[in-house]
């Protein structure tokens, strides 16, 4: 199976700090994959090796089968999907939904003298209506709550067709039923045997979509745990993680977690 990426012995240094600790990861293509963490783990760090826009400070970072420093990042970021707050912040609130993710075609926020031909417009809309927000076309991006923002931006990242899509915390700030809509969508977008590769960025084990199909634990930019969730997303891993005594739990595919209560016994992180 050929791998979306392959990271060996990578390390990123900024400013005398070390943001990632000699990661080894590998994305299949096919997989789902969920990176998982505290706040300063190192996930953002590592979300920017995978999509193409920082270099390794030492090891070997490989993307879509591209040697990250040997190749031209500017046409490999192309074969790439990526939504974070940076991409809403860009599109002019009185862009129409329909044009906001229409406009990716060509790289753009905000649509200007660019053309766009039959296919792209029927494209637009199959993809708007596969993520159940066709009732959005026609408002503009500046009226949409913050759930509704989040998967206009995954519908603009499927756009171009990526091979691989790249969602950094995609429920931050949304309200419960924002994050069930938004979790539902992604639901459906990895049950599709077609969809590209995806990692999704979270801190919270509730954020993780039934039908991801593999986790990475960090911890101070290092690897803690990674493999499929099933065997990898434990009390045990979540644990040496976060760093303070974590039971899980499970059912019909979606998963909480909370502090051990007091009185009761478990593991300690490591210190």
């Amino acid at each position: 199976m050929t791998s979306a990426i392959q990271l060996t012995q990578v390390s990123v240094v900024r400013s005398d700090s070390l943001l990632l600790d000699r990661v080894d990861w590998t994305v299949r293509e096919g997989e789902r994959w969920i990176v998982l963490g505290p706040n300063g783990a190192g996930k953002t760090t590592l979300m920017q090796i995978a999509s193409a826009t920082t270099f390794p400070s030492r090891g070997r970072a490989t993307v879509l089968g591209q040697e990250l420093g040997t190749v031209d990042l500017f046409e490999l970021r192309t074969r790439i999907g990526h939504t974070s707050l940076t991409v809403a912040d860009r599109i002019p609130p009185a862009e129409s939904v329909r044009d906001a993710v229409l406009s990716a075609a060509h790289g753009v926020t905000g649509r200007w003298r660019e053309e766009y031909d039959g296919v792209d417009t029927a494209q637009a809309d199959q993809i708007i209506g596969e993520l159940g927000i066709a009732h959005l076309a026609g408002r503009t991006f500046g009226t949409l709550s913050e759930g509704e923002r989040k998967r206009v931006l995954i519908a603009r990242a499927l756009m171009t067709d990526p091979e691989m899509i790249v969602l950094d915390e995609p429920a931050a700030g949304l309200d419960l039923g924002a994050r069930e809509d938004l979790v539902a969508s992604l639901q459906n977008l990895a049950s599709d045997d077609h969809a590209p590769v995806l990692v999704l960025v979270t801190h919270h084990v509730e954020e993780i979509p039934p039908g991801f199909t593999h986790v990475l634990l960090l911890r101070d930019g290092a690897v803690v745990a990674q493999g499929p969730i099933p065997t990898t997303l434990t009390a045990e891993n979540l644990t040496r993680a976060f760093g303070t005594p974590l039971e899980l739990s499970v059912a019909e595919g979606r998963y909480t977690a909370r502090r051990v209560r007091y009185g009761r016994r478990a593991a300690r992180p490591e210190e």
